[in-house]
C-alpha cells in the first residue's frame, strides 16, 4: 500500500516518469525501497513538515497518512525512512527495513501495484527494478509498450500477461512475493 500511495502522490505531482527499485539482500538482512519521480516536487518547508500525520496540502481529508506510516513502520523495524525533493525536478523517497524483523509489514503485490498504477495512467512512464541478493530483474513500460506494438496498455489482456511475466522473472531471481 505504501507504494501505491506513493505512485499515486507522484502521479498527482504532474510526474511523466515514475521509478520503484526494490533490493532484498538477506545476507545484510534489508529490504530498501526507493520511489523517484519527476512530478513538480516539493518545498523546503513542505519536505520538513510531510512526515507529520497533522500536516497534508490536500483540501479533500485534514490528514496525510501516507508518508508519516511509512517512515513508521521502517523505524519499527530499526530501519529508517529520507526523502529528497526539489521544485520543478521531483522527488525521491527511500525507506529501509530490517527484513527479518518481525513488525516489517510484508511485502504483498508489487507486481500488481506497478501494472495496475501503469495501465491506468498510460501517458506515466515508469520503470521497476528489483535486485535479490545481487540477481536483478527490471520492467519497464517504454519497452513493454514497444513489444506489445498496437496494443494499447490498458488492453484487459495486457494487465494479466504484463503482471504474469513479472511474477515469474521474480520467481527466477528468488524474490517470494508472499513475504
Amino acid at each position: 500500500m505504501h507504494i501505491m500511495d506513493i505512485f499515486q502522490n507522484a502521479i498527482s505531482a504532474k510526474a511523466t516518469f515514475i521509478s520503484l527499485d526494490v533490493v532484498e539482500d538477506t545476507f545484510h538482512n534489508f529490504l530498501k525501497l526507493e520511489i523517484t519521480d519527476n512530478g513538480k516536487g516539493m518545498t523546503e518547508e513542505i519536505v520538513k513538515q510531510v512526515t507529520d500525520p497533522y500536516f497534508t496540502t490536500r483540501t479533500t481529508r485534514h490528514v496525510g497518512l501516507g508518508l508519516p506510516l511509512l517512515k513508521q513502520n521502517a523505524e519499527r523495524t530499526g530501519g529508517s525512512m529520507s526523502l529528497e525533493s526539489e521544485v520543478g525536478k521531483g522527488t525521491r523517497i527511500s525507506a529501509q527495513f530490517v527484513l527479518d524483523h518481525l513488525d516489517r509489514p510484508v511485502s504483498g503485490d508489487i507486481p500488481g501495484a506497478v501494472v495496475l498504477t501503469a495501465i491506468a495512467n498510460p501517458e506515466t512512464g515508469f520503470a521497476y527494478s528489483h535486485t535479490k541478493n545481487g540477481k536483478r530483474y527490471f520492467f519497464s513500460t517504454t519497452e513493454a509498450k514497444e513489444a506489445l506494438g498496437n496494443v494499447p496498455m490498458n488492453d484487459p489482456i495486457v494487465y494479466r500477461y504484463l503482471q504474469e511475466m513479472i511474477t515469474e522473472n521474480l520467481n527466477e531471481i528468488g524474490v517470494s512475493l508472499t513475504s
